[in-house]
C-alpha cells in the first residue's frame, strides 16, 4: 500500500504507474478541502470536479494523521518540511520517496534514518524531469527526435543507475541518503569543473 501525502499532476501520473503494478493506492485531498482516502477511479473525478473532495466511498481522516499512515511506500508530494521533529517518529512507512523539494526537514531524516527507514531523497527522486529536459535539449541540439519508448528506456537507465550510485555511497561512507545523494552531486560537478579546466 502506497499513500500520496498531496495531489498534483505527478501525483495521477503514479498513480496510474502504481496501479499497473497492483499497488493499492491512496492519496488525499488537494491544498483546500479536508484530506480524503482516494483510489485510482478518482483521477477521473478531480478532473471533472477540480478536487476529490466528496469522491464517492471515500472517508476523511485527520489532516496531521496522514504522514503518519500504517503503509510500505510513503510519498510526500507537495509541502516542504512536511516530515519535521513533530511527527518523524510516527511515520510508519518502510520507505519514504519524496516527490516534492524538500518535504522533510534535516532533523527528522536522521530520525527516520535512525529508525531504518529508508528514504529516497527529492534530489534522486525528482530528477526524471530534469533529466528528460536535457534529453529534449540534446535531441533538439541535433534535430534528432527519440520515440516515447526511446525516453523511457533511457530515462530508466539514467535514474536506475543514480540510485545504485547513491546506494553505493550511503554503504560505503556510512551516512543516510540525503547525504550520500548530495556527495555525489558535489563529486561530480567538481570533477566536471576540473575536466573543464574551471579549476
Amino acid at each position: 500500500m502506497v499513500l500520496l501525502s498531496k495531489q498534483h499532476n505527478f501525483s495521477c501520473s503514479l498513480i496510474l504507474a502504481l496501479t499497473r503494478f497492483d499497488r493499492e493506492v491512496l492519496s488525499v485531498t488537494p491544498r483546500r478541502s479536508p484530506i480524503s482516502l482516494w483510489e485510482y477511479p478518482s483521477i477521473t473525478y478531480k478532473l471533472k470536479t477540480g478536487s476529490v473532495k466528496d469522491f464517492p466511498g471515500t472517508k476523511s481522516i485527520a489532516k496531521d494523521a496522514v504522514l503518519e499512515m500504517d503503509v510500505d511506500i510513503l510519498y510526500p508530494a507537495a509541502l516542504e518540511n512536511a516530515i519535521s521533529l513533530k511527527n518523524a517518529d510516527k511515520i510508519k512507512a518502510r520507505i519514504v520517496c519524496e516527490l516534492a523539494n524538500g518535504p522533510t526537514t534535516p532533523e527528522a531524516d536522521l530520525i527516520l534514518h535512525k529508525k531504518g527507514i529508508h528514504v529516497i531523497p527529492d534530489i534522486l527522486a525528482s530528477a526524471g524531469g530534469v533529466t528528460v529536459s536535457y534529453f529534449e535539449m540534446v535531441q533538439d541540439n541535433y534535430s534528432f527526435f527519440w520515440d516515447e519508448e526511446t525516453v523511457h528506456r533511457r530515462l530508466d537507465a539514467k535514474l536506475t543507475n543514480a540510485y545504485h550510485t547513491v546506494e553505493q555511497a550511503i554503504r560505503e561512507r556510512k551516512v543516510h541518503p540525503r547525504l550520500a545523494a548530495m556527495v555525489v552531486a558535489v563529486a561530480r560537478v567538481a570533477e566536471s569543473c576540473k575536466l573543464r579546466g574551471w579549476v
